[in-house]
């Protein structure tokens, strides 16, 4: 098994200005700026943080300052290039409320440069001016790289605009639901016929029915369906941070690896929807892409 000290992490130094990600109830899936103070122990990789807008109590007169483990750090984000970030409906974005970025999704667009975006954390819908959203962006292994939902998303486009995969009746493979709660895993299925253009009518091998008396019968777009990805043997275990699927209620999520445990688990955060899950290494498998026709991992990529 790979000691987590061995992959990469992040470094930091007393003085440098980050972005904090709380872990508190009631915080998760926000940003806050802040000062590294220093770092916990020489041994550790947890920093001493003081936030510039939190403060210790409620009279105001103290900054708060907490320890944190180095991957609720990151950089601040580079602002975007001068041409002008132009939002639109059903974008993900940050908005800066209550004195950090929380994630949401835009709803509807106003006149006057506004926006209505739902902030998942509050569950409520805010209008914001334009100067106060960003596109949301991640830090991996010291690069920027746009947020999952991004990248899915102009797969998606990616796959659904160039000419897809012909499949064809009894083939196994794995599709992409739009159903709520289940969007963004893929889910082990059978053709059973072509149901229209570039469509066809797939039978899951997991999911049921309402009723439960037999397995859910859907039509799926082309570009929705993949081949089964062969399988990597794994060999040394995973790191932290390497992109995994973890096999969870009946499909297979994208996640991240945040730490390594005893006895082959590991701590999986599934990055779209930031929620944290043990698994065993039985039930995770490194990530790939069906990209072009060809089984891609990201690091190839």
């Amino acid at each position: 098994m790979s000691n987590p000290s061995s992959s990469w992490v992040a470094q930091f130094n007393p003085g440098d200005r980050v972005e904090i990600s709380p872990r508190d109830v009631g915080f998760r899936g926000s940003w806050y700026a802040g000062t590294v103070v220093r770092r916990e122990a020489k041994k550790t990789i947890r920093y001493v943080v003081e936030y510039d807008q939190l403060y210790a109590d409620e009279s105001g007169e103290k900054l708060l300052e907490e320890t944190l483990d180095w991957i609720q750090l990151r950089p601040p984000p580079p602002l975007p290039e001068k041409k002008k970030v132009q939002f639109k409906f059903e974008d993900e974005v940050e908005a800066f409320y209550s004195d950090g970025w929380w994630e949401g999704a835009i709803i509807a667009e106003h006149s006057g440069g506004k926006f209505a975006v739902f902030l998942r954390g509050f569950e409520e819908q805010i209008v914001f001016e334009e100067k106060d959203l960003r596109l949301p962006v991640q830090w991996v292994k010291g690069k920027w790289e746009p947020r999952f939902e991004q990248v899915q998303r102009e797969k998606e486009n990616s796959n659904c605009s160039k000419e897809v995969m012909k499949f064809t009746q009894g083939m196994q493979v794995q599709v992409l639901t739009d159903e709520y709660g289940l969007k963004g895993a893929w889910f082990a299925a059978t053709i059973i016929e072509p149901s229209g253009e570039d469509k066809y009518l797939i039978e899951y091998k997991t999911l049921r029915n309402d009723d439960d008396t037999e397995f859910l019968r859907e039509d799926i777009r082309a570009c929705n369906i993949r081949p089964c990805p062969p399988e990597i043997i794994v060999v040394d275990g995973f790191k932290v941070l390497d992109e995994v699927d973890a096999y969870y209620n009946e499909g297979w999520w994208v996640g991240v690896i945040e730490k390594v445990l005893i006895n082959s688990n590991y701590v999986v955060n599934f990055i779209e929807y930031d929620e944290k899950t043990t698994f065993n290494q039985a039930d995770l498998r490194p990530h790939q892409d069906w990209l072009n026709g060809k089984w891609v991992v990201p690091s190839d990529v």
